[in-house]
């Protein structure tokens, strides 16, 4: 789409067109003698025209490197491709089939339709063709068709097609919209010009007039259905450019519509309808030439027709396009952050055709382009307001100069279109956009203007739209300029799925979802909390800044909590309110951390998080802000299981800091946990419960809820009546979105690390993992895993598949591969990424154990072989935490030696530290790993 008209040619430069006229030269010259309807013509003819296409490819690529213009590389590989189309056109219809006296019915016109006729190509796109035929036709129209037709597709090229006459154009554009579309950037490239002459003045007489309002409908329904089924946000990390929100299809329908509502055939004739003004006609210019140079590059460099910038080749497009690292910058991220700031770009040029059609039309269209409902002309007074209008419905200013003459009243017309529920009317949009120069320093440190966007930020009605429309108008961005410099920007980790200033909308638009009354079943505990906080407020504010930092050089959490002590006072909090939001920015991570990371059954570490956290008050504020912050980080990230995570460290932890149970001893809490379950399974035989209750060691009735034990206990107790060594149980926990499965076996060293194998060859990801061991030497082992089916049926038949596999691989009947998982798509995913492993031993983290936290990038089979080098170092696992983050994996084990102490000696820590390292640089070759056979197991 340079939306150019059809007869556009590409710049000079270093890209070489060959004509027609020089290709069928070669052509005859190579055909020499023989007969043009020969197999060795043909072959002859192929071979020119292969060549030509590859040196047309060459010379396009390398101008897109030399000179970066991205329009200019679609029109030269458009360009190239006519000239081809032409020269096989002409060799069939003067050598092939000629005809010596033509009649009316032996006559063939070719069109270009799709994104080919805009005159723009990407290396892999199709090529969409149009023969038009006269309404007599005769053989000889076929012959040359097909002869066009198998050449490009020996040439390797996807052809799309339709052969018709001007009547079947005509009829079928006024029946389908797609056809209707094709036809309207349909292009003439060689033939009979009167043929496609009568079809163009036919469509434009018959199919047009008076059809605007249904064309436009259509074209702004299938974009909405396009977003839709794209996530809705153009936000995502890893962008369709094409038919992402913000791409190139948004482009293509703005000018669709224009050429079809208001009749142009440039882009730039909508300067002179009023649409665009100059600036915002150059602004479509260059984000269709950055677009067209992403969609160039990413086609060469995959060597197919890739759309979507997976994490896998950002990192060349950044280095082919120039983007170098900064500190604290990836070239990576700052090529997406260019890219998400020009995809902001085409939202906003999109708003602004909209709006402009809306009136020009007379028909209200949302944001999203949609008609919303009666159009209702005219202006209504909002009271108190001078300065502002309800015009048609939408929030508009009283004078074209308001913002010019009071610049706060930038910050108020977004308070007042939160308080009225207003969206804005085009001419205050475009008044917007063209004022942000006035929001600086006397705006940002007026007093009124802050307490404006304190109620903006904390107003849970509106506050996400509102948000949403600051930083898109950019007035977000100018009035918190820290905000600004995190606008567009991508985090290059499989983790975090949107932009960070998207994030922290998103993440403000969670907790005003909370405080209306949504997500009650998701987050009980929060709603339980809400009511009991001094103040509400200070919620949002810690969500709008607790990642505001990203992108430095330092510590996001503390240069972000610096950020807050500035920025609070801005907005009128007190001193107490400010360190309230600075430590919540500063710890916004150590809730979940803890949480995942650590053994919530061990007292020490909610002992070691209440000297953290040092007040009811900030504890309940810290889990809210906790479980907005994962909400809002993406799709499927939330887990029910995450949830119960948090809310078992929340019940832990804040009896030590409201006196309630802190002074309970550890007896007491054994002899309680004990009567529990005596209670529970008061229908056995009293002796036979004595005998069970006596096989478990201290620490089990510590670290092992009800539930489990109970479980534990009918799987035992089936296992011992039935004399079966080994057993399995699977608990299937639907709002935690987990499945448990359960082992009970004799005991050995790789127990561990071959159920983790298991796990891997049956693709099931492990979250976390308790290890008991009985005192008649059984070991009694739980995994969680990652719910993957909807249907509880579907995950037992794979926990079943799971506890299968264990069994035979210790019987030795199979083998667990050293490099199991190797060639796995997850694996391949993660090949762009690199991530400095880290093993940190500790002993302060828990009284019994000594903890080992291992964080490196993540690959399948991981635990499998980290579990083995535990093992192999003489080490009993007592539980396993495992995390992972995107490409990061951070798996924290709870370890003794085989008497039971913790790893004292330093030259035994350093042996830990150096061999689980060596984990994440594989140099070993291939072998199968035999387990240990276990007696009829």
């Amino acid at each position: 789409m340079p939306v150019a008209e059809a007869e556009l040619r590409p710049k000079k430069a270093s890209f070489h067109l060959k004509s027609a006229d020089a290709i069928l030269d070669e052509v005859k010259a190579a055909i020499g003698q023989d007969s043009p309807k020969s197999a060795q013509a043909r072959s002859a003819v192929l071979a020119v025209i292969r060549r030509s296409l590859a040196e047309a490819r060459r010379s396009a690529e390398a101008d897109l490197i030399d000179h970066g213009r991205g329009t200019r590389c679609a029109q030269n590989l458009s360009a190239a491709q006519d000239e081809i189309i032409r020269a096989i056109h002409r060799f069939a219809v003067t050598q092939v089939y000629p005809v010596d006296n033509p009649s009316g019915a032996e006559a063939i016109a070719l069109a270009a339709v799709g994104g080919y006729g805009r005159g723009t190509l990407a290396p892999g796109s199709d090529i969409d063709l149009l023969f038009i035929l006269p309404y007599k036709q005769t053989p000889w129209g076929e012959q040359v068709t097909e002869y066009v037709l198998y050449m490009l597709w020996d040439l390797g090229q996807k052809v799309g097609h339709a052969v018709r006459s001007v009547d079947d154009c005509i009829r079928m554009a006024r029946a389908d919209m797609t056809v209707r579309t094709a036809t309207l950037e349909a292009r003439y490239l060689t033939g009979d010009r009167a043929l496609f002459d009568t079809l163009e003045k036919r469509f434009e007489g018959e199919i047009m007039p008076k059809t605007g309002p249904e064309f436009i409908a259509a074209k702004m329904a299938e974009r909405e259905e396009r977003h839709r089924q794209m996530g809705n946000t153009r936000y995502v990390v890893e962008p369709n450019i094409k038919d992402g929100k913000g791409g190139l299809r948004d482009l293509h329908t703005l000018f669709w519509i224009g050429k079809y509502f208001y009749r142009v055939k440039t882009s730039a004739e909508l300067v002179d309808k009023g649409v665009f003004s100059r600036d915002e006609y150059r602004l479509f210019q260059k984000a269709e030439d950055f677009l067209w140079a992403i969609r160039c590059h990413l086609h060469f460099l995959t060597g197919r027709a890739d759309e979507k910038l997976t994490f896998d080749v950002q990192p060349e497009l950044a280095s082919r396009l120039h983007y170098a690292d900064r500190p604290g910058m990836l070239g990576v991220e700052r090529l997406m952050k260019r890219y998400f700031l020009v995809a902001k770009d085409v939202g906003d040029l999109t708003r602004i055709f909209c709006t402009s059609l809306e009136f020009d039309h007379a028909k209200p269209l949302d944001m999203m382009g949609r008609v919303t409902g009666m159009f209702k002309r005219g202006k209504v007074a909002i009271k108190g307001e001078p300065d502002f209008v309800i015009d048609s419905g939408r929030l508009n200013t009283t004078k074209a100069d308001t913002f010019e003459t009071r610049p706060l009243s930038i910050i108020k017309s977004f308070l007042v279109a939160s308080r009225n529920d207003l969206l804005f009317h085009p001419d205050a949009i475009k008044q917007l956009r063209r004022s942000l120069r006035l929001v600086g320093h006397d705006v940002r440190t007026d007093k009124q203007a802050n307490e404006w966007f304190l109620e903006i930020l904390t107003s849970p009605r509106t506050v996400e739209r509102i948000l949403r429309q600051m930083n898109e108008s950019g007035v977000l961005g100018k009035f918190v300029p820290e905000f600004g410099k995190i606008v567009a920007l991508m985090q290059f980790n499989m983790y975090h799925h949107y932009t960070v200033d998207e994030h922290l909308i998103r993440a403000v638009g969670v907790m005003a979802e909370i405080a209306n009354g949504g997500l009650r079943e998701q987050l009980p505990l929060t709603h339980e909390l809400l009511p009991s906080l001094n103040d509400t407020r200070l919620l949002y504010v810690a969500l709008f800044l607790h990642d505001i930092a990203k992108g430095r050089p330092e510590d996001h959490s503390i240069a972000g909590a610096r950020i807050a002590r500035k920025f609070c006072p801005r907005l009128g909090l007190d001193a107490a309110e400010t360190d309230t939001v600075s430590w919540l920015v500063q710890y916004h991570l150590t809730m979940s951390e803890i949480a995942q990371a650590r053994d919530l059954q061990d007292p020490e570490t909610a002992r070691a998080f209440a000297d953290i956290v040092q007040s009811p008050q900030r504890l309940a504020l810290l889990m809210i802000l906790t479980a907005c912050d994962i909400r809002a980080v993406g799709p499927g990230v939330w887990t029910g299981w995450k949830g119960s995570l948090l809310r078992s460290l929340y019940y832990a932890t804040e009896p030590l800091l409201s006196g309630g149970h802190s002074r309970v001893t550890q007896s007491d809490r054994i002899a309680e946990a004990k009567h529990k379950l005596e209670e529970a399974l008061s229908a056995w035989p009293k002796p036979e419960l004595e005998a069970y209750m006596g096989r478990h060691y201290n620490h089990y009735w510590l670290r092992a809820e009800l539930e489990l034990q109970l479980e534990h206990a009918r799987m035992i107790r089936a296992a011992d009546n039935a004399h079966n060594p080994f057993a399995g149980a699977i608990r299937v926990q639907a709002f935690e979105g987990i499945t448990e499965v359960s082992f009970y076996t004799p005991d050995h060293p790789r127990l561990l690390s071959l159920i983790a194998g298991a796990c891997t060859m049956c693709e099931a990801s492990i979250i976390g993992a308790q290890i008991f061991s009985t005192r008649d030497g059984r070991a009694l082992d739980t995994f969680r895993l990652r719910r993957a089916f909807t249907s509880d049926e579907d995950e037992k038949v794979r926990a079943n598949r799971i506890i299968e596999t264990v069994k035979a691989l210790l019987q030795g009947k199979r083998q667990v591969l050293i490099d199991v998982g190797k060639e796995s798509r997850h694996n391949r995913r993660l090949r762009p990424f690199t991530l400095p492993a880290s093993v940190e031993v500790s002993n302060t983290l828990s009284e019994k154990f000594t903890v080992i936290e291992v964080m490196g990038l993540d690959r399948t089979g991981l635990l499998h072989h980290l579990t083995r080098a535990i093992s192999d170092l003489n080490l009993t696992i007592g539980s396993a935490h495992i995390g992972t983050y995107g490409e990061k994996a951070v798996d924290v084990f709870y370890v003794t030696d085989l008497t039971g102490h913790k790893i004292e000696s330093k030259p035994r820590q350093k042996a830990i530290r150096d061999t689980l390292l060596a984990v994440f640089n594989p140099e070993a070759p291939r072998h199968e790993e035999r387990a240990p056979k276990v007696v009829n197991g």
